[in-house]
């Protein structure tokens, strides 16, 4: 069965740093469905990190220059870097892989897009 795991999630202060890590099992990441999504409760998952058809990276708007995603094809892992962390930055971070059916019809940021998801990893910053 497929799985995903995330870890590195914690409490940290405005201006630190966390690096997120996303082990996967029994399949092997796909370019093109990658990504790191945060929830908030009471809000829609919103995607953060991903990579686009060319397999280069794109973030939404609020975490460009801030975050890196990457990936450890050896270790089979997606990671996301998290840098001048802020308090607006607090949710749940979630990694998604493998493309759902038809995925093309969804943008990297849907979560329609996705097949496989982790349990999720809290990440919460105070100011």
């Amino acid at each position: 069965q497929v799985r995903l795991v995330e870890s590195g999630g914690g409490s940290v202060q405005a201006g630190g740093s966390l690096r997120l890590s996303c082990a996967a099992s029994r399949f092997t990441f796909d370019t093109n469905c990658v990504g790191w999504f945060r929830q908030v409760p009471g809000k829609e998952r919103e995607g953060v990190a991903s990579t686009d058809n060319e397999g280069r990276p794109i973030y939404t708007d609020s975490v460009k220059g801030r975050f890196t995603i990457s990936k450890d094809n050896a270790k089979n892992t997606l990671y996301l870097q998290m840098n001048s962390l802020q308090p607006e930055d607090t949710g749940t971070y979630h990694c998604a892989a493998q493309c759902a059916p038809a995925y093309w019809r969804n943008g990297p940021f849907q979560f329609q897009r996705y097949r496989s998801w982790g349990q999720g990893t809290q990440v919460t910053v105070s100011s």
